[in-house]
C-alpha cells in the first residue's frame, strides 16, 4: 500500500481558511515543492464590477435558465434527478429533453457544495486545498500535438505524456499533476486513459485528474484510485477530480452527465467548465458570455449535489475571444481576462471554488507573443481569486500543442507568481532600518547583518532568466530564453527520479490495467 494518509476528509463551508506552506525562492533548480503544496494568497482579489452589475449578470443567468433552458441528451437519470428537484422538463425526442429552472432553484441546490475541500495526494505532503484563499497551479490539458525546438510539432505519444508528468513533478512551482497533459495517440482511444492515470500515479506523487471521456473510463479512474489509496480512504475522501465541459451553447450531453454522476457518487470532485468562444457558442460581448458561463456551470455543478449532497464541485470558466477576420479562436486577450475577474466575484458570491484562466496563447512558438498573452491571461487568474488553475504550463498553439519549452517558461513564471502572491510583509525586520544604520550614509549594504539574513529569500531567483550584463551574455553565446528552456527540460528529465511506490500497489495497478485492456479490442475513435 502507499504512504499512510492521515489528512482530514474535506473542509466544511464554514471553514474558510487553512494554513498553506509559504513559498520560498532559492537557487535555480532548487526543488522545495514539498514545502509548497499550494499557495495561500497574501494579496487581495480585484473586484471589477459593482454589486448592481453583478446582480444584472446573475439575473441574466436566471433568465437563460428559466426562459431558454438547458438541453440534456442521452441521460434520463440526470433528467429524473432534476425533475424531482423542481425542474420543468419538456421532451424533445426519445433521447433529448429541455429543462428549465425557476430563479433560485439551482442556487438552492448548490448550498450543500463545500466552499473548500482537500484533494489528497499519495504523498500527504502534496495534498492540496481547493477553495477559499488557496490557489493551485496545474499543467495544461488536452493537446493532441506536442512540440519542441528540436523536432517541431507532432502528435503526442505516451512517452511525451510521461515526460510532462515528470517535468511537472520536478517543478517546485506546480502543485498538481494535471490530467490529459497531451493525448497519447499511439495508444487506442478506449485504452489510453488507463496508461494516463497510471503515469500520474507512478511518476508523480501529487494530486491528479482522472478520465472523463466515457462513463466507464471515469469508473476505471476511480477504481485505480481504490487500488492506490485503499477503498476505505477513497470512500471518505477526495483523491481524484474530473474536468467536465458542457456542450455550449446550453447543452449537457450524456457522456458528460454520466461521468459527472460517476465522480459524485464516489464522493470525488468535479470541475464544470463551459468552453465559450465569443460570437460562435456564446454572445460576442463579454457580459453576455459571463452570464451564459455562470448558467451552464451552475447547472452542471448542481447535478453533483443531486447525486451526493456535499460532493466537492468546482465552478469553471473558460472564456475566449475570436478573430472576427478569420473566425479563429484567440487566447490571452484582454476581454476574457476581464471576464475572469468577474467570474471570481460571482464564484465568491456563490461560495464555490473556481477554476479559470491559465497561461493561454495562440502563438506557435515559445516566443514573446506566447509569454505576453500568457501573462495577460494568468494575471487574470491571480487577480480574480481562481482556486484551481489548469493550463498553468505548456499551453501553446491555441491549446492544440503542448510545448516542452513553454512548459519550462510557464513553470518559471509560476515561481515568480508565488512570490507575488505572498504579498508584502511590513515589520521592524522587513523595514530594515538596522541595515542603513549599520554603516551609515554613503556605504553599501552588501555585508550588513540584515542583508546576510535575507539574501537567500528576499527575491525570487528565476531558473531561466539571464540578468547578466550584455557583454557577459554575448560572450557566453547570446542564448535566448527559449533555447535556455530547451536545455532546461532536457536536463530536468535526465535528472528525474520517480517517487517511491510500494511494489505490491504497483503490481496491482498493472494487473488491473492488463485485465481491462485484455477485455476489449482496440478502438481508435
Amino acid at each position: 500500500m502507499t504512504d499512510q494518509i492521515t489528512a482530514p476528509a474535506r473542509t466544511s463551508r464554514r471553514s474558510r481558511r487553512a494554513k498553506g506552506a509559504e513559498p520560498r525562492s532559492g537557487a535555480p533548480g532548487q526543488n522545495p515543492h514539498l514545502e509548497v503544496p499550494f499557495i495561500t494568497r497574501g494579496v487581495p482579489t480585484y473586484d471589477l464590477l459593482s454589486d448592481e452589475s453583478l446582480q444584472k449578470i446573475e439575473d441574466a443567468a436566471d433568465r437563460i435558465l428559466a426562459e431558454i433552458g438547458i438541453e440534456f441528451r442521452e441521460d434520463p437519470e440526470a433528467v429524473r434527478l432534476f425533475k424531482a428537484a423542481g425542474a420543468t422538463v419538456t421532451e424533445i425526442s426519445a433521447e433529448a429533453w429541455n429543462l428549465k429552472f425557476e430563479p433560485g432553484l439551482i442556487r438552492s441546490l448548490l448550498q450543500t457544495a463545500p466552499a473548500r475541500f482537500t484533494q489528497h495526494a499519495r504523498n500527504p505532503a502534496n495534498s492540496v486545498d481547493i477553495g477559499g484563499d488557496a490557489m493551485v497551479f496545474a499543467p495544461a490539458y488536452g493537446s493532441p500535438f506536442v512540440m519542441d525546438l528540436d523536432k517541431g510539432r507532432r502528435y503526442g505519444t505516451i512517452q511525451d505524456f510521461e515526460n510532462f508528468v515528470k517535468l511537472g513533478q520536478s517543478s517546485p512551482w506546480l502543485h498538481h499533476s494535471g490530467g490529459t497533459i497531451c493525448e497519447p495517440t499511439d495508444i487506442a482511444v478506449n485504452k489510453r486513459h488507463l496508461d494516463m492515470v497510471y503515469a500520474h500515479m507512478r511518476y508523480s506523487d501529487r494530486a491528479f485528474l482522472g478520465s472523463i471521456t466515457a462513463p466507464e473510463r471515469a469508473e476505471d479512474s476511480i477504481e485505480m484510485c481504490r487500488i492506490l489509496f485503499g477503498s476505505d480512504f477513497v470512500n471518505d475522501n477526495c483523491v481524484i477530480m474530473g474536468n467536465f465541459n458542457t456542450t455550449s451553447p446550453l447543452v449537457m450531453d450524456g457522456v458528460t452527465t454520466q461521468g459527472i454522476r460517476a465522480y459524485a457518487a464516489a464522493g470525488q470532485a468535479s470541475i464544470h467548465l463551459p468552453f465559450l468562444l465569443g460570437g460562435a457558442v456564446a454572445p460576442l460581448t463579454m457580459a453576455g458570455a459571463v452570464a451564459q458561463c455562470l448558467a451552464e456551470s451552475m447547472v452542471s455543478c448542481a447535478l453533483t449535489q443531486l447525486v451526493r449532497p456535499g460532493a466537492p464541485t468546482v465552478l469553471g470558466s473558460f472564456l475566449s475571444s475570436m478573430s472576427l477576420r478569420s473566425g479563429s479562436p484567440t487566447f490571452g486577450t484582454s476581454e476574457p481576462a476581464l471576464g475572469s475577474l468577474v467570474m471570481g466575484q460571482l464564484a465568491r458570491r456563490l461560495q464555490l471554488p473556481l477554476r479559470c484562466a491559465g497561461n493561454f496563447s495562440t502563438s506557435k512558438l515559445p516566443d514573446a507573443q506566447a509569454m505576453q498573452q500568457a501573462m495577460m491571461s494568468m494575471m487574470s487568474a491571480v487577480q480574480c481569486g481562481a482556486n484551481f488553475v489548469l493550463h498553468s504550463a505548456g499551453f501553446l498553439d491555441g491549446l492544440l500543442s503542448m510545448s516542452y519549452e513553454k512548459f519550462m517558461l510557464d513553470s518559471d513564471l509560476c515561481g515568480a507568481l508565488h512570490a507575488y502572491l505572498k504579498g508584502l510583509e511590513v515589520s521592524d525586520e522587513t523595514l530594515g532600518i538596522d541595515a542603513l544604520a549599520e554603516k551609515g550614509p554613503g556605504e553599501h549594504l552588501f555585508g550588513t547583518a540584515h542583508t546576510l539574513r535575507h539574501y537567500k529569500t528576499a527575491y525570487y531567483d528565476s531558473a531561466l532568466n539571464d540578468d547578466q550584463p550584455f557583454e557577459t551574455w554575448d560572450e557566453q553565446g547570446g542564448v535566448d530564453m527559449a533555447t535556455r528552456a530547451n536545455t532546461r527540460w532536457k536536463d530536468t528529465l535526465a535528472q528525474y527520479e520517480a517517487p517511491a511506490m510500494d511494489a505490491g500497489t504497483d503490481d496491482a495497478l498493472r494487473d488491473f490495467i492488463d485485465r481491462k485492456k485484455a477485455s476489449m479490442q482496440d478502438a481508435w475513435y
